[in-house]
């Protein structure tokens, strides 16, 4: 089920860069896709790729040229036995254009082209995996602050707790009630209360310089995240779907297509190479040619001629001294290593998919216990604290009572923040976790076909394309994430 479907009253202008801050998990997302600089760098690579096509098409198109030169001669001629006829001085311009076209290239041009494209479709697929990479590590980042947001709250409701516990401590003590040692007790555990919550604060502070590092923006007010979709039911399930769909196998898969017909590039050094040329040189001479020539006044030459040619010509190679063997057993070199990646791609695919599945139950089992665990800690510091004013329990045992329920309320949303993080980390082994499965229809998604199309064809020798310019947004400057205590 597409996680589009989740969250349905999400609107799509939040979405839009005017925004200060990200609200939902959806408008994060949507930060990312336009600023994250991984994101934006994989595209350009992405295009870098794309003109490998262009770059092997080039080898079976004609090449024109023009050879332009100017010659002056120095010294004298002399011609027969009369002795010298001219003084050798003369001077000459030839300008010669030329066109060759491969007619046979032994199958070079054709495989580079299959290559060049298999590796398209390589960096699509790596781009698909970097997407789903990204939009993980936000929702882990997201959940962190989520996380932490909640335990520095617990941990803020702790310490109001035991001051409170400590004003009634000394309260008793001073009607001789209680001893010394409880309250000495009562203000050890406030002391620990407050390291504790600055401890809090610091991992919240962290989490949210994390989040700006992926989003761009720091978090503000952000919302509990949409339900996820349902989970397969096995872990062979989601094994199943993951060699299906999963980004990285499809990417090693054209990978190895594009190693086989390297291969075939290799072998056409073997092979004849067959062009058709033509071209035509015209030669002015500046009215020097009877100089040049060395002919003195007596013959009468022309200055200026053009000559003409158009002709095959074929180049049969008979011992390379065992480059070309040398090249082909690199190139099978190659391909045998892109086959034994891919077998590691799909184990690393399956581990990361069973590994994800029972991190996901494994969380949910510890919500289970742990929302089990909260209800009896609360029963049972309500029990103690009344156990306590009839004289039964003495202050430490209200103490331990009050941390044994908060240990057990961060456990819950720790396990509630592992529980989401691993479930997302499971749709994205399975390849379900991309742009167009996110929902992210508040502007225009990347399309890499784009670009690719208008280069495949581009035949212009001057056409540059745009100089780059940054596309990610920098973090520097703006309000800072430390988180404030709260005031006394």
């Amino acid at each position: 089920m597409p996680f589009n479907k989740l969250g349905a009253g999400v609107a799509a202008a939040a979405l839009m860069m005017g925004v200060a801050h990200a609200e939902t998990l959806r408008d994060a997302f949507a930060r990312t896709y336009t600023g994250n600089p991984t994101l934006t760098a994989e595209r350009a690579r992405l295009r870098g790729t794309d003109e490998g096509v262009a770059i092997a098409r080039a080898e079976g198109l004609p090449q024109i040229g023009a050879d332009v030169g100017f010659t002056q001669q120095f010294g004298n001629t002399t011609a027969g036995a009369g002795g010298s006829l001219g003084g050798g001085t003369g001077r000459v311009v030839t300008v010669g254009p030329s066109l060759t076209m491969p007619l046979f290239s032994g199958g070079k041009v054709r495989n580079g082209i299959k290559a060049a494209d298999a590796r398209v479709n390589a960096g699509r697929a790596d781009l698909r995996t970097v997407e789903g990479d990204v939009f993980t590590d936000v929702v882990g980042a997201y959940m962190d602050v989520l996380r932490d947001e909640a335990i520095v709250a617990l941990n803020q409701g702790n310490v109001k707790v035991l001051e409170t516990n400590l004003q009634a401590s000394k309260d008793r003590f001073s009607v001789g009630d209680l001893t010394r040692t409880d309250v000495a007790q009562s203000e050890a555990r406030l002391a620990v209360a407050h390291s504790d919550l600055a401890n809090a604060m610091g991992k919240l502070t962290g989490s949210r310089e994390n989040y700006r590092r992926l989003v761009g923006v720091f978090p503000d007010k952000l919302d509990q995240p949409p339900v996820l979709p349902a989970l397969p039911a096995t872990p062979e399930d989601s094994v199943d779907i993951a060699l299906a769909n999963n980004p990285a196998l499809a990417s090693i898969a054209a990978q190895r297509k594009a190693a086989s017909y390297d291969v075939g590039v290799a072998r056409a050094g073997r092979l004849p190479q067959v062009s058709a040329i033509a071209g035509t040189s015209y030669n002015n001479y500046l009215g020097t040619a009877n100089k040049f020539f060395g002919l003195g006044s007596a013959i009468p030459v022309e200055n200026s001629f053009t000559t003409s040619q158009i002709g095959v010509t074929a180049r049969i190679p008979l011992y390379q001294g065992g480059g070309v063997a040398a090249r082909v057993r690199q190139a099978r070199a190659a391909e045998s290593q892109t086959i034994e990646q891919s077998v590691e791609v799909e184990r690393q695919v399956v581990a990361n998919t069973r590994a994800a599945y029972a991190s996901y139950v494994a969380a949910n089992e510890t919500i289970a216990s742990s929302e089990s665990a909260v209800a009896a800690n609360r029963l049972a510091l309500e029990g103690v604290r009344a156990e306590n004013t009839v004289g039964t329990r003495d202050v430490l045992d209200v103490l331990n009572a009050e941390q044994e329920l908060l240990n057990s309320e961060v456990t819950l949303v720790t396990a509630q923040r592992d529980a989401y993080v691993a479930g997302f980390a499971l749709l994205n082994a399975m390849g379900r976790v991309n742009a167009s499965e996110l929902g992210l229809d508040g502007g225009a998604l990347y399309d890499p076909t784009v670009n690719y199309k208008q280069m495949r064809s581009s035949l212009s020798d001057w056409r540059d394309g745009p100089a780059p310019k940054p596309v990610a947004t920098p973090t520097t400057g703006g309000n800072t994430s430390a988180v404030t205590p709260p005031a006394n």
